[in-house]
């Protein structure tokens, strides 16, 4: 029989395909609420996309009759939040850091919302963790290696103010010689090696001898005789397993020659405008950095 002859009892044919010989498929009809839900959807689908903001263009989507934003609603939300927490804001922005620890509302806020700051802002450099990047020139902040200072109120005047930037004139501000074309060769070998022995790694002892002549002529004014840095000049300690930049020989060499010259940025907004931080998120981070550990 043809699949035209074919009926079955609500007399439709069959859609011609076969499987197996004799298993073929009756071409009945999609249910008339499948096909009415069917076309509603079509009809929700182009109502939606003319009412919201749906069609990619070159720079921007459409607006859609509404005018709905998802980024304004997360603005008003935001903005609401803030508004409801107005008035602890303004007792952080105008608190005296040294005594922050004092109100446990406070500091528990101050702490909290730093650490939002600190993931938004600082994490990119500093690590998620805070612990720094090794080698980087990125320092960690879980310990108490201090170039500028680790107390609360130090914190905050770092993250205000920044390292060697152009943006405040107090930024935080020194700058290390390049000796490469002041020492010799061998006086640079010297003094190498004279920090890797005050610094207790393996060294060359015969060549650490002079080195230390070598640093007290020109490295000692700024890091100290003993090699334990001067926080005034922002100069580190030498004499410890604490290293920037790395404390390997040629890591240690390559700094002797050409320095290093790390820069942060000033956070505070009169510097960077809305992009930067208010005073009451400038004392937040510094609160959050401060009690991870590594604060003095």
């Amino acid at each position: 029989m043809s699949t035209e002859e074919k009926k079955n009892a609500e007399g439709f044919g069959t859609t011609g395909h076969v499987w197996d010989e004799d298993l073929e498929e009756w071409n009945n009809p999609l249910p008339r609420w499948w096909v009415w839900t069917f076309y509603a959807t079509i009809a929700w689908g182009l109502i939606y996309t003319i009412a919201y903001p749906a069609w990619p263009l070159v720079e921007r989507a459409t607006g859609g009759f509404l005018g709905y934003s998802s980024r304004a609603e997360v603005a008003e939300q935001i903005g609401a939040v803030a508004e409801r927490n107005a008035g602890i804001t303004e007792r952080l922005a105008n608190v005296e850091l040294a005594a922050l620890a004092d109100d446990s509302e406070l500091q528990t806020f101050a702490v909290n919302a730093g650490a939002a700051v600190f993931r938004t802002h600082c994490s990119q450099c500093h690590g998620a963790g805070a612990a720094g990047v090794a080698a980087s020139g990125y320092p960690n902040l879980l310990d108490n290696a201090w170039l500028w200072g680790g107390s609360i109120d130090e914190i905050a005047y770092t993250v205000r103010h920044g390292i060697r930037n152009e943006q405040s004139l107090d930024s935080h501000w020194s700058e290390m010689t390049a000796f490469d074309e002041i020492l010799s060769d061998e006086e640079i070998a010297q003094v190498v090696n004279y920090v890797l022995a005050i610094s207790g790694q393996e060294h060359d002892a015969p060549l650490a001898e002079p080195g230390e002549t070598v640093y007290l002529d020109n490295c000692a004014a700024c890091h100290g005789d003993a090699g334990e840095g001067i926080r005034d000049f922002g100069a580190p300690a030498l004499n410890d397993a604490i290293w920037l930049y790395g404390g390997s020989a040629e890591t240690i060499e390559e700094t002797v020659r050409y320095s290093r010259f790390g820069v942060m940025p000033a956070w505070a907004e009169e510097f960077r405008g809305a992009a930067g931080l208010s005073d009451a998120e400038i004392n937040a981070v510094a609160a959050y950095v401060h009690q991870l550990g590594g604060g003095e």
